[in-house]
C-alpha cells in the first residue's frame, strides 16, 4: 500500500468521524429522529394486544377473549367466625352477617349479579365459614372500579360485626390492587432512578456538561424506543412492564456507551491530543467496543423469542430496540456532541470533585491487584473461583414457583383475604376453567357430562371440589365450567389436582361427548402450561444465546479462547447470582430486611429472563476491558503488561458503570411486589461481582494462564491490514488521521479551543 494513502478506517471510525465533522447536523438529527420517534408513537398509539399463556391453557384464553365470551370477573366475601365453636348452622350472628352481605350487594346492581349464598347453595358453608359469591357487574376490561361499591359495601357489614372476619376477595378486587401497586413501584423506579444516575454521574466525572451527556444519550434513546413500540404493539403485547424494562436497559446502555466514549476522549485530551484526535481514537476503540458489545446484547436479548411465549417475545422486541437506538446514538450523536462542546465537556466543574476527576488516571488499586493476579494467577484464580461456585452452589435447590397471592406484600388487605377464602374453601378464588367449544352445547348430553363432573368430586378424593358452576355464552357458543382446585392454585398440590382434572375427570366426561372440544384455563393451567414451555424451550435459549455470542466474539478478537473465557466466566457470575437469589428469597435470608414472605420458590420466568439480560449487560465490561487490553498487545506491550495496563485504565468507567447499574437494579429491590424485588437484588449482585471479582481476579488470571495463546486467533497478525479493522493504537505516539477526519475549519477550532482550556 502507498504510504501517501492512508487505509480506509472502518465503518465505525467513518461513521464517527463524518459526525464530528458534520456535527450541527448531525446533533439536530438526531433531535429531529426523536421528535420523528415520538410522533410517530403518538400518532399511532400503543395498541393494548392481549398476552397468552402457551399450550392447552392459552387456547382456552382465546376462546375467553372472543366477542361473544362476556365473563365478569368473581368475587367471594367470606364470613367467618373468630372462634372454633362459632359455626354458620349454630350462631345467629353469622347468619345475620350473610343476609346483610347479601342484601349489600342486591342494592348494588351495576356492581354486584347473580349473587350466590348459603341462603340459596348449601356449598358455600363449611365448618365456621361461610361464602358469598358473586359476579362483577358491568363492561368486562372494567372490573377493577366496578368493583369498587361492592367492597366498600362489604367493608359497611364488617364494621358492624366486629366479632366476625367479613372480607372480600376476587379477580377484581386483586387486579386493582396488584395495578395500584404496580404503578406506583414502576413510577417509584422511575423517578428514583434517573436522579440517582445523574448523582453518581456527577461524581464520576466531577462536570456537570460532562455527567448531562450520558443522561442526554440515554434518555432520547429510551424516548425514542418506547414512542417507536407503538409498531410491533399491532402483532405483539406491549404492556406498562415492557416499557419499564424498555426504561431500565436503555438506561443502563445508554449511560454505558456514553462512559466508554467520554472516559476514552478525556483520556487522549489528557495526553495532549486535540479534540478532534482525542474523538477519533475514541471512535476506533471505544467505538468499535460498543458496536460489539451492542450486538451481543441484542443476540442474548433475541434468545427470548425461541421461548415462544408471548410477553417475552414483546419484552424482546422493546430491549433490542432500545439497544439498537442506543448504538447508534453512540456513532452519530455522541462523537457529534463532544466535538460541538469541545473543551467545554469539562465546563461546570464541581468543587472538590471536578480537579480530580476531570483528568482520566490509570487506577492504582485495579492495578496492582492485577499485578498480583498475574504473578500468580491459578492461586487467585482458584480462590475467587471456588468462592463463586459456593455461592452457586444453592442453585441446585432451586424451586420454580409462581408466587400466586404471596407476590403481593403480606400488608395488603387483599392478599389476607385471599389467604383465609382459600384456605376455608380450597380452589373457590381461583377456580380452573374448562372452556367447551362445539355443538350441542346446550343438549342433553353436555348436561349430563356435566353433572358426572360434580360425581367425579368424590373419586378425584378431593383434588376437584364443590361448588362446580357453568355460564353459557353467545347462545350456546362456548360453555365455561368453573372447577375448583385444591392448593393455593399455584402449588404442587393445584398442580396434581390439575393433571387430575385434565388426564381423568374430563377425558371420563365431557372427553366422551361427540362433536365437542375442551380446554383448561385458569390460574393454576395458565403457570403449569407456562412452565412447561419454559423447560422445553430454556436448553435452546442458552445454546442460541451462547452459540452466537461465541461467534460473534471470535470474530471480533480473532480468538477462540477469548469467547471461551468470557462466556464460562458471565456464567460462572451469573450462577451465583442465582445461588444468593435462592438463599435469600426461597430459603427466606433477608425477608425481613428487604420486606417480603418467602413462600419457598422462585418466580419461573426470572431466571431466564434475568440470564439473557445479565448475558448482554456484562459483555459491556469484557468486550471493553479485552478491547483496550487487545490494543495494548497490538500495541507492543507484553502478555502481562496488556493485562495489568488494560485492566488498570478502563477501571474506572468500569467501576463508574457498574455502580450505577448496581444502584439503580438496587431500586427494584425496594418495590413492593417479590417478583421485582428477586429481580433487583439478583441483579445488583451479579453486576457487582462481574465488576469486582470476574473483571479484577479471574479475566486477568484466565488471560494470564493462556498467555499468548490468548491472542494468537487467526488474522491477528494481519492487525493493521489494509481494512483497517485492528490497526494498532499506541499510547506513546497517536496515530495518523485516516481520510474521514481530515482537518476542516470547524474542528480546526474545537482544536484551538481544546488546547487554550488544557
Amino acid at each position: 500500500m502507498n504510504a501517501t494513502q492512508p487505509a480506509r478506517a472502518p465503518m465505525v471510525e467513518r461513521v464517527a468521524g463524518w459526525s464530528a465533522r458534520h456535527r450541527k447536523t448531525a446533533v439536530v438529527g438526531w433531535l429531529l429522529l426523536v421528535v420523528a420517534a415520538v410522533v410517530v408513537g403518538q400518532r399511532l398509539g400503543t395498541h393494548n394486544m392481549n398476552s397468552y399463556d402457551p399450550g392447552l391453557a392459552g387456547r382456552a384464553e382465546r376462546v375467553l377473549n372472543r366477542p361473544v365470551v362476556q365473563q365478569p370477573s368473581a368475587e367471594s366475601v367470606l364470613i367467618q367466625g373468630r372462634s372454633a365453636n362459632q359455626t354458620y348452622r349454630n350462631d345467629p350472628e353469622m347468619q345475620r352477617a350473610v343476609r346483610e352481605v347479601v342484601a349489600a350487594l342486591r342494592a348494588l346492581p351495576k356492581s354486584a349479579a347473580d349473587i350466590q349464598s348459603p341462603l340459596t347453595s348449601p356449598g358455600h358453608v363449611s365448618g365456621r365459614s361461610a361464602l358469598v359469591t358473586f359476579d362483577v357487574a358491568g363492561q368486562p376490561g372494567h372490573d377493577d372500579q366496578a368493583v369498587v361499591p361492592a367492597l366498600n359495601a362489604v367493608g359497611a357489614v364488617a364494621a358492624h360485626h366486629p366479632g366476625l372476619k367479613v372480607e372480600e376477595a376476587g379477580g377484581a378486587s386483586v387486579d386493582r390492587a396488584i395495578g395500584s401497586i404496580t404503578s406506583q413501584d414502576f413510577r417509584k423506579a422511575e423517578v428514583t432512578s434517573v436522579p440517582v444516575s445523574l448523582v453518581l454521574l456527577i461524581v464520576v466525572f466531577g462536570a456537570l456538561i460532562a455527567a448531562g451527556i450520558p443522561l442526554l444519550l440515554a434518555g432520547t434513546a429510551v424516548m425514542s424506543a418506547i414512542s417507536l413500540l407503538a409498531i410491533p404493539s399491532r402483532w405483539l403485547p406491549i404492556d406498562s412492564t415492557t416499557s419499564s424494562i424498555v426504561l431500565l436497559v436503555g438506561m443502563a446502555v445508554g449511560i454505558d456507551y456514553s462512559l466508554f466514549y467520554l472516559r476514552r476522549t478525556r483520556e487522549e485530551r489528557a495526553a495532549g491530543r486535540s479534540t478532534a484526535e482525542a474523538l477519533r481514537i475514541a471512535a476506533h476503540t471505544s467505538g468499535r467496543a460498543i458496536v460489539v458489545s451492542g450486538l451481543t446484547v441484542m443476540i442474548a436479548l433475541a434468545g427470548l423469542f425461541l421461548t415462544g411465549i408471548d410477553v417475552f417475545s414483546g419484552v424482546a422486541v422493546g430491549t433490542i430496540l432500545v439497544v439498537g437506538v442506543a448504538v447508534l446514538g453512540s456513532l452519530t450523536f455522541l462523537p457529534a456532541m463532544l466535538s460541538l462542546l469541545g473543551a467545554w465537556t469539562d465546563r461546570g466543574r464541581i468543587p472538590f470533585l471536578g480537579r480530580r476527576r476531570t483528568a482520566a488516571r490509570e487506577s492504582k488499586f485495579w492495578g496492582a491487584l492485577a499485578r498480583a493476579v498475574v504473578r500468580r494467577p491459578l492461586a487467585w484464580g482458584g480462590v475467587a473461583a471456588i468462592a463463586l461456585l459456593a455461592l452457586a452452589a444453592p442453585v441446585l435447590s432451586l424451586n420454580l414457583e409462581d408466587p400466586g397471592i404471596h407476590s403481593l406484600p403480606s400488608d395488603v388487605p387483599v392478599v389476607h383475604s385471599l389467604m383465609d377464602i382459600s384456605q376455608a374453601f380450597p380452589g373457590g378464588p381461583a377456580p380452573a376453567e374448562v372452556v367447551v367449544t362445539g355443538s350441542g352445547l346446550g343438549g342433553r348430553q353436555v348436561s349430563q357430562a356435566v353433572a358426572a363432573l360434580h360425581g367425579q368430586v368424590a373419586a378425584t378424593h378431593g383434588a376437584i371440589r364443590e361448588p362446580i358452576t357453568t355460564a353459557m355464552f353467545g347462545h350456546d357458543q362456548v360453555l365455561v365450567v368453573s372447577v375448583p382446585l385444591a392448593g393455593s392454585g399455584t402449588d404442587a398440590m393445584s398442580n396434581t389436582a390439575l393433571t387430575t382434572l385434565r388426564d381423568h375427570a374430563l377425558p371420563a366426561t365431557l372427553g366422551k361427548v361427540p362433536g365437542i372440544s375442551y380446554a383448561v384455563a385458569g390460574l393454576t393451567a395458565g403457570n403449569h402450561d407456562f412452565d412447561a414451555q419454559l423447560a422445553k424451550t430454556v436448553p435452546w435459549v442458552f445454546v442460541f444465546v451462547l452459540g452466537l455470542a461465541f461467534v460473534l466474539l471470535m470474530i471480533s478478537f480473532r480468538s477462540v479462547f477469548i469467547p471461551a473465557l468470557s462466556i464460562g466466566l458471565n456464567l460462572l457470575s451469573v450462577g451465583a447470582a442465582y445461588g444468593l437469589m435462592v438463599l435469600i428469597f426461597q430459603d427466606g435470608h433477608l425477608s425481613g430486611p428487604l420486606g417480603f414472605t418467602a413462600y419457598g420458590g422462585i418466580t419461573p420466568w426470572l431466571p431466564l429472563f434475568m440470564f439473557v439480560l445479565l448475558f448482554g449487560l456484562s459483555m459491556d465490561y469484557h468486550v471493553f476491558i479485552l478491547s483496550r487490553i487487545r490494543e495494548l498487545r497490538l500495541g507492543g506491550a507484553s502478555a502481562p503488561n496488556a493485562i495489568t495496563g488494560g485492566i488498570a485504565s478502563s477501571a474506572g468507567v468500569v467501576t463508574s458503570a457498574a455502580a450505577i447499574m448496581v444502584a439503580v437494579f438496587s431500586i427494584f429491590a425496594t418495590l413492593s411486589l417479590i417478583e421485582f424485588k428477586m429481580f433487583g437484588v439478583a441483579m445488583a449482585v451479579a453486576v457487582l461481582i462481574d465488576a469486582t471479582i470476574v473483571r479484577g481476579v479471574l479475566l486477568p488470571a484466565g488471560l494470564a494462564m493462556l498467555g499468548d495463546r490468548a491472542w494468537s486467533g487467526p488474522g491477528l497478525r494481519r492487525a493493521g491490514g489494509s481494512n483497517g479493522a485492528t490497526a494498532s493504537i499506541t499510547v506513546s505516539e497517536p496515530p495518523r488521521p485516516t481520510n474521514g477526519w481530515s482537518r476542516t475549519r470547524e474542528t480546526a477550532d474545537s482544536m484551538s479551543s481544546a488546547r487554550s482550556t488544557e
